[in-house]
């Protein structure tokens, strides 16, 4: 393991495992997420605690069987214990890849369950942020599609997040580990896989290096941004919604006094809290012109929810034909 990726390594999962019984690493065979197995089995004892690996086999081509049971053979010769490997069966809900994911996810946290495991540690690296920034910014869906992946999110960490895919396997190659090469990570019909092999090449090659770095950084910024607008809004909403017998209310004068970010985050806040409902950019947007744009519009039906203006008050029930 060079010791530049070592110290990296180090530096990036500084608190992320130490003090806690058992890490397990979803071990894929590839690149990254092998790098990661064997850092964590360097550092492991180092911070007096327990590491083992887990392996999805999704089974969606031929010799996945093969390829889990050599992730395996290599995590244990690394030391890592226990080390499980795990059949799943993927779905279809959302196309493969959405499939695919439900399904591993589900697995990891069986396994993390079962073993008493308090971290599950993910292999994405800065490549992988990057990518996941420039599909978020196709989507188009504002902050949330291009805020990229948490570093950590519940039992999950993401220690690579600021490593680049050609340290891991440079790491890999100076170890003399053997990755797996995943079919599908060539597969042009997937988005991410010809953001990777078309999309960035194109970027680097015309804006210059660094792009990578660039997309990763403004996930970060805008992650803040974010998490900050979202802490603001529920402190506020605290204050103004008023739980009634048939929804909720929030003062339209509030509301309009409020930039846009926070009166938009405040109605779907309302509605999210109430209902359980995750409202749309352009349902937000129908409910915002009730605030901004009165003159005298009726209700508006939403999936779900009713929202209309009464007096100074924006109130959201329930809709009786759904």
């Amino acid at each position: 393991m060079r010791e530049g990726f070592a110290s990296r390594f180090t530096s990036e999962a500084s608190g992320i495992v130490a003090g806690s019984p058992l890490a397990l690493v979803a071990l894929s065979g590839g690149g990254d997420s092998l790098a990661l197995a064997a850092a964590v089995a360097f550092e492991a004892p180092r911070a007096g605690i327990r590491a083992g690996a887990v392996i999805v086999d999704h089974g969606l081509q031929a010799g996945s069987a093969d390829a889990a049971a050599g992730a395996a053979r290599q995590a244990a010769d690394l030391g890592l214990e226990p080390v499980l490997v795990v059949q799943v069966a993927v779905g279809t809900d959302g196309g493969p890849e959405a499939a695919a994911r439900t399904a591993r996810y589900a697995a990891l946290d069986t396994a993390a369950r079962d073993t008493g495991a308090a971290a599950v540690l993910l292999g994405h690296t800065l490549d992988d942020q990057a990518e996941t920034v420039l599909l978020g910014f196709a989507r188009g869906s504002g902050a949330a599609s291009v805020r990229g992946m948490e570093r950590e999110l519940g039992i999950y960490s993401r220690p690579l997040l600021g490593i680049r895919r050609i340290q891991t396997h440079q790491a890999c190659l100076d170890a003399g580990l053997e990755p797996w090469t995943d079919p599908q990570n060539s597969d042009p019909s997937y988005a991410r896989v010809r953001v990777r092999e078309r999309v960035m090449p194109v970027l680097e090659a015309e804006l210059g290096p660094g792009i990578a770095e660039s997309l990763a950084r403004t996930a970060e910024q805008l992650r803040e941004d974010d998490d900050a607008l979202d802490h603001f809004a529920e402190e506020i909403a605290e204050e103004l919604a008023d739980i009634a017998e048939a929804g909720i209310s929030l003062p339209v004068r509030a509301l309009a006094s409020n930039p846009a970010a926070l009166r938009q985050r405040l109605i779907r806040l309302a509605v999210q809290a109430e209902f359980h409902l995750s409202l749309s950019r352009a349902h937000t947007l129908e409910v915002a012109r009730l605030v901004t744009d009165w003159h005298g519009q009726g209700p508006i039906d939403l999936p779900g929810v009713r929202a209309e203006r009464v007096g100074g008050l924006i109130v959201f029930s329930a809709r009786g034909d759904v």
